[in-house]
Order: C-alpha cells, then sequence, then structure tokens
C-alpha cells in the first residue's frame, strides 16, 4: 500500500520527459508530500489520441452502506480484473509523475520511509502505472454530491528494500519510455504484463522521517549541510500534526534547478 508519495519537479520537466506538448497540460505546483484526495498531475490520452497532462484528484471513492465513502487509492495488481477495477483498467489507463514514494515502518510511532529510482539526480522523475475515472456523489457520509476525475495507481508484491520497510505492497514504477506509451495504449494483457516490482538493485531508499509523536510542538528543525547538497533549504518549522510533520520533513526542493 502506498499512501504518500511527491511529485517535486517542476511542470516543464515533466512535459518534457513524458512528451506531452504546452497546449495538452493543464497547471500544477510541485508538491513534496501528496497525500489521499489530494490533486496531482496524470498523463493520460485524450478523446484524439493526444498526450494531456491533467490534474485529478487521488483515490477513487468507494461508497459504503451506512459509513462515510472511502478513498481507494491503490489498484492491487491482483484485483485488476474485479468489478470496481476492470472498467478503469481496461478503457482509462494513466500513469502518475512522481519523484519518490514513501512507505511507514512500525505504528507506534511509525517512522515514514522515502524510495527512489536510482540515477544521477537524488530523486529522478519515474512514474506510476494508474487508472482514472469520473466520479459523481458524497466524499462524507450524507454529503452533498460533487463531481471529480480522480486516480489510482497500481501496486504489486515488494521488492527486498521496500520489503524490509512493509513487506505487504510497493507500487510498481515504469521509467522507460516504452513502457508508458504500452501501459497508455496497448491491450489490457500487454499492459498488465508491467505490474511487476522493480528490482531493488534500480531502487533506493533517500530518508526516514520519525513520526511526529516522537516531536513536541514547539520543536524547532532545520536541514543538514548534507540535505542542502541534495537540493534543500534549511528552515526552522512547527510540528502541527503527523502529516504537517511528513511534510515539513521532506523540504521544499529547489524547482529552479531541476533537469528533466
Amino acid at each position: 500500500m502506498c499512501n504518500l508519495y511527491s511529485m517535486t519537479r517542476n511542470r516543464e520537466a515533466i512535459l518534457r520527459l513524458f512528451r506531452v506538448a504546452h497546449n495538452r497540460a493543464g497547471f500544477y505546483e510541485p508538491q513534496p508530500a501528496i497525500f489521499p484526495g489530494y490533486q496531482a498531475p496524470v498523463v493520460r490520452k485524450a478523446a484524439d489520441g493526444e498526450r494531456e497532462l491533467a490534474v485529478l484528484n487521488w483515490g477513487f471513492v468507494l461508497l459504503q452502506k451506512d459509513k462515510a465513502p472511502k478513498r481507494v487509492t491503490n489498484i492491487r495488481d491482483d484485483k485488476a480484473q474485479t468489478k470496481f477495477w476492470r472498467p478503469s483498467f481496461e478503457q482509462r489507463r494513466c500513469f502518475v509523475p512522481a519523484s519518490s514514494y514513501c512507505e511507514p515502518k512500525g505504528e507506534k510511532p511509525a517512522t515514514w520511509h522515502w524510495f527512489s529510482i536510482n540515477g544521477d539526480e537524488p530523486r529522478p522523475v519515474f512514474a506510476f502505472p494508474g487508472v482514472w475515472t469520473r466520479y459523481k456523489g458524497p466524499l462524507k457520509k450524507n454529503g452533498e454530491t460533487v463531481e471529480q476525475e480522480v486516480f489510482a495507481f497500481m501496486t504489486t508484491e515488494p521488492n527486498a528494500l521496500t520489503a524490509s520497510i512493509n513487506h505487504e505492497r510497493m507500487p510498481v514504477l515504469l521509467s522507460n519510455p516504452d513502457d508508458f506509451e504500452t501501459w497508455l495504449s496497448a491491450p489490457p494483457q500487454e499492459a498488465f504484463k508491467l505490474a511487476r516490482a522493480t528490482p531493488p538493485s534500480k531502487c533506493r531508499s533517500c530518508s526516514r522521517v520519525p513520526s511526529a509523536k516522537t516531536f513536541s510542538r514547539r520543536d524547532q528543525w532545520s536541514r543538514s549541510s548534507k540535505d542542502r547538497a541534495l537540493g534543500f533549504e534549511p528552515r526552522g518549522c512547527r510540528f502541527e500534526s503527523c502529516r504537517d510533520r511528513v511534510m515539513a520533513s521532506f523540504g521544499p526542493p529547489l524547482i529552479a534547478t531541476a533537469r528533466s
């Protein structure tokens, strides 16, 4: 399971890497931490077959009797042919640009571990193979009806690196341009062959973050010179919640220096 990832590259870099024309791209801001329900960029094929970059909400919405609707952020590879996922997998595939993903280890408190693919840069861009759909309904129990385009991305059995932190699942990672096109355009049976774990030799752990519960709200924190060398600026912060803690610990990227 993956319920936290980052996309820290600017729009220009993403358009070059994923071969999307400027007039086919929505606007988005790089984000050091993307949680369920957040808006984030995805690349998909438009009605005319050309690639477009659209900003969608993360998480399909599962309606539950007498309960609040639930965000479902991941499509398990062994569930792709179920009634809930099959129409989107066969008709509405997309890929989700990312620069790292996060998995927790332990519970009380958890330690958050960030992973990326190997490359010349600290966190090279890759993509999660995903699916999207249009949702119309409530987001809360007895809530008002809303309309959203939503996405989820595929997970599989973890490789040895991810399994050292989370033994259940890991997201599928794509970095080959041919795989991007296969996922978007190939028949479902061929696209599904991409649903496999990335070899651990092609991944790395890039940081770990203690839970907010181990810090006082008044604690002040700043980056080391090593973090600055990786492209982060030091700053102090107050930790108001676990979510704020994780976002603050990742730090703001130097977007101006990002390369495609």
